[in-house]
C-alpha cells in the first residue's frame, strides 16, 4: 500500500471509531448515519480510489443513509417511549376550576392535583367551574380542552 492510501485509510478508519463511540454514548441516532459514510470512504481508500472520491461516497452515503434509513429507524427507536411531563396530560380528564373563555382569555382546569390554564378546543364555548374535559392538546403553557361527553 502506498502512504497517501494508508494514511487516507487511517483518517477514515479514525472517523468510523468516533462516530461509532459518539453514538454508543448518546444512543440519540444522531452520527451512525455517518458512520455509514466513513466506512463507505474507508473501503474507497482501501481500493485507491482518489480522495475527492473518497470525500463525494462519505457524503452521498451519509446523506442517503439519513433521508431514507432515519425515519424507518426513529420510528422504531421511539415507539416504546414514555411520555414524560406535560405531554403526559394529553388525553386526561380534567376539572375547570376558573371558568374558560377564549375570547376572555381565561380559565384554568386542575389534572392530577396540578392547576394549568386552559382553553377550549373551539372559540365561542364557554366551560363554566365543576365541568368535566379532556385534554386534547397542549399550546405553549396552556391546555387546550372539550368537555367529556357522556357515551
Amino acid at each position: 500500500m502506498e502512504l497517501q492510501t494508508l494514511n487516507m485509510t487511517m483518517i477514515w478508519l479514525i472517523v468510523l471509531v468516533v462516530l461509532v463511540v459518539i453514538e454508543l454514548l448518546t444512543m440519540g441516532l444522531t452520527t451512525v448515519w455517518f458512520a455509514g459514510g466513513a466506512l463507505m470512504a474507508t473501503i474507497a481508500s482501501l481500493v485507491h480510489a482518489p480522495v475527492v472520491i473518497q470525500i463525494i461516497l462519505f457524503l452521498v452515503t451519509s446523506a442517503l443513509l439519513l433521508y431514507f434509513t432515519r425515519p424507518v429507524a426513529v420510528k422504531y427507536f421511539n415507539k416504546d417511549r414514555v411520555r414524560t411531563n406535560a405531554e403526559s396530560l394529553v388525553g386526561r380528564q380534567a376539572i375547570v376550576i376558573s371558568e374558560i373563555d377564549n375570547l376572555q382569555g381565561i380559565g384554568q382546569v386542575n389534572v392530577g392535583g396540578m392547576e394549568w390554564s386552559a382553553r377550549t378546543r373551539t372559540d365561542g364555548v364557554t366551560l363554566p367551574v365543576g365541568t368535566v374535559v379532556i385534554v386534547f392538546a397542549i399550546d405553549g403553557v396552556k391546555l387546550i380542552v372539550e368537555e367529556k361527553k357522556d357515551l
